[in-house]
């Protein structure tokens, strides 16, 4: 280990140890909380004698819980709303508690807690047993990595401290965090509004022979410290120091030394440390690490802005398109495949798709299984795709920089841990900016470029109802071309077969043609069945706003029956195989931008229908081609 290591190593020592205390809002956690302030003799000089003269002021009973209301409104509603820091200290080390609200509207509060954690306290009413919420934060835990958590059974003294109910209790949470991967360190049974087993053994349950909830806290063992990890310095901000740039931030991870080779992402532009910039010290600074908050000023002027990542010049970063992440949705409205969002991870903000729901966990059951949504305060895995490069690690690897938020309308609407990088990009590639741009040719088109993404079942008119747009929008001056599934599978992707994979892979190539050909100024008429929605909300993602999904809903039946290429017929015999709607699935759109109905409407109702369409969301009305000509559409 390193000089600087053994250092912040020894600094570690002397830091408060961060734990979180979680828990259901009625099973007494913050009475706990006060209780082990108490206990440890951690609170100021007279403010337990301060709460007991407020409470017998307005006439209330004195409550241990009242140590942590520290806000009014706190006290009015009777649940703990916000996150606080209270420190303790045992005969061992100091902590930080982390008091995370455990009410069912709070709990992205919760996340923000969790997140910094190295332990976690969980407390079970022994009355009440585990409840919904006592599961939902276990799993919470389990999400956020804190796998090192202490139980505290806690109101035993309601159930006259009797050790068979302890038991039950004991037994079946422990069999529920074993289940999501958490040994439980400690099972303790406490009354915290006495002080049994709290930082003293209890004489009202002398069958109980384990640790006191403060012995198995210091049982518990510190995080390895970010000191040895790859450097990694999100920047904040640059400042002008005299003539001088100067990169701002925080470390989050590693170290960095004058002179020091360092490379920033995006830009991939190499430079040296030349100064770490201090005020108010009589010695210039040489080194800092994790958890210092810096500014450097480098050998070269190169261009950095917040967002951006500076790393050490031999572990850049690797770039990618796509995450899977595991993710806590807060947001009254459920999440959907296709939505877009914001990716806030260290001075990161990132324009994100959720490209398709994997899986959504019940928290109850353990039980996981497809989904089209994820309702409010679920846990699901989904995928995430930008067109900007993400910097992410998975939080394996390193917690730090492996997770962030989702953020819609400036407000937080869930969190992730990042779980596989998926996409990763290329560093030679760097896109060529065209000399024409799309606002030149919109205009002198008269219309938006759009992709207008058929999709349904083989024979359901996707090719007919495409071809009846294409003449119709072509006669009257738009530009506008197909790109239908057989055609491209005839050229561009000869090479891909019908399995899962290759319909992806399929589907993926078709939607960055067209991307290309929406940037151009083309109304374009991808017509696919594209049966599974994750591949659809991938082909949204990669097109971005201009994506417009266009379901053309028919019977399979009258599918059968119209078999305009034959293929039902050869399904049937079994010359073809995991042919959709037969022996492979259609998974119909939740939310289309339209939808046509080929079953009980003539083809020719629904060309109306989709030319309509096109009108409304692509014509900019009448406009000068050329000098002069007459209005497009309006």
């Amino acid at each position: 280990m390193s000089a600087i290591s053994i250092k912040d190593a020894r600094a570690a020592d002397r830091r408060a140890f961060p734990i979180v205390i979680v828990g259901h809002v009625d099973h007494g956690k913050s009475t706990l909380v006060g209780r082990l302030l108490h206990d440890t003799d951690s609170l100021p000089d007279g403010k337990l004698e301060q709460l007991r003269a407020v409470s017998e002021k307005r006439n209330l009973a004195f409550e241990w819980s009242f140590v942590l209301d520290a806000l009014q409104v706190e006290r009015d509603q009777g649940i703990t709303v916000d996150v606080t820091q209270i420190w303790f200290r045992t005969a061992q080390r100091r902590y930080v508690i982390i008091d995370a609200p455990g009410h069912k509207e709070f709990l992205k509060n919760m996340v923000t807690g969790a997140s910094r954690a190295h332990g976690a306290v969980l407390v079970v009413d022994g009355k009440l047993g585990v409840s919904e919420q006592t599961r939902r934060h276990a799993y919470l835990l389990h999400l956020l990595g804190v796998a090192q958590v202490a139980v505290a059974v806690n109101k035993m003294d309601l159930v006259d401290h009797d050790q068979h109910r302890f038991a039950e209790v004991e037994g079946e949470i422990a069999a529920y965090l074993n289940e999501i991967g958490i040994r439980p360190r400690a099972v303790v049974p406490v009354s915290a509004r006495h002080g049994d087993n709290i930082a003293t053994r209890s004489t009202a349950m002398p069958w109980y022979g384990g640790p006191t909830l403060t012995q198995a806290l210091d049982g518990l063992a510190r995080r390895l410290s970010p000191i040895d990890a790859p450097l990694c310095l999100p920047v904040q901000d640059v400042y002008r120091l005299d003539d001088r740039r100067v990169i701002v931030g925080r470390i989050e991870s590693g170290q960095v030394s004058v002179g020091d080779a360092v490379r920033l992402s995006p830009t991939g532009r190499r430079a040296r440390v030349a100064s770490i910039e201090a005020w108010n010290r009589h010695e210039p600074r040489r080194t800092a690490g994790a958890g210092d908050s810096v500014a450097l000023a480098l050998d070269e002027d190169v261009f950095a802005q917040r967002g951006h990542l500076l790393t050490s010049q031999d572990s850049a970063p690797v770039a990618s398109h796509a995450v899977a992440v595991r993710v806590f949705w807060f947001d009254e409205t459920p999440l959907h495949a296709g939505r877009r969002l914001r990716a806030r991870y260290g001075t990161a903000n990132v324009d994100v798709t959720a490209a398709a729901i994997e899986q959504v966990i019940d928290v109850e059951t353990l039980a996981s299984g497809p989904a089209t949504q994820v309702e409010r305060n679920g846990v699901a895995e989904i995928v995430l795709r930008s067109t900007q490069p993400f910097y992410l690690d998975t939080f394996a690897d390193n917690p730090r920089s492996g997770r962030g938020v989702l953020v819609s309308d400036y407000k937080v609407v869930g969190g992730f841990i990042v779980e596989r990088v998926l996409q990763r990009s290329s560093r030679s590639v760097v896109a060529v900016q065209a000399s024409v741009a799309r606002a030149e040719r919109e205009k002198r088109n008269g219309h938006r470029g759009a992709v207008l993404w058929l999709t349904g079942l083989s024979g359901s008119g996707k090719s007919t109802i495409a071809n009846g747009v294409l003449r119709r929008l072509f006669d009257e001056g738009w530009q506008v071309q197909i790109l239908d599934g057989d055609n491209v599978r005839d050229g561009l992707n000869a090479d891909l077969g019908f399995t899962r994979e290759d319909r992806a892979e399929n589907l993926r190539r078709t939607a960055h043609v067209a991307r290309l050909m929406a940037e151009s100024g083309v109304i374009v008429l991808a017509a696919l069945i594209s049966p599974y929605a994750r591949d659809r909300a991938e082909a949204r993602q990669i097109i971005g706003e201009d994506f417009h999904e266009v379901y053309v809903r028919a019977d399979i039946d009258l599918c059968r029956q119209r078999d305009p290429k034959g293929l039902y017929r050869l399904a049937a015999s079994g010359e073809v195989t995991a042919f959709t709607g037969v022996s492979a699935p259609y998974e119909a759109p939740v939310q289309a931008d339209i939808v046509l109905d080929t079953t009980a409407e003539a083809a020719a109702r629904s060309i109306e229908a989709l030319v309509a369409f096109v009108e409304e969301r692509c014509s900019l009305g009448r406009h000068d081609r050329h000098g002069g000509w007459g209005a497009v559409l309006t």
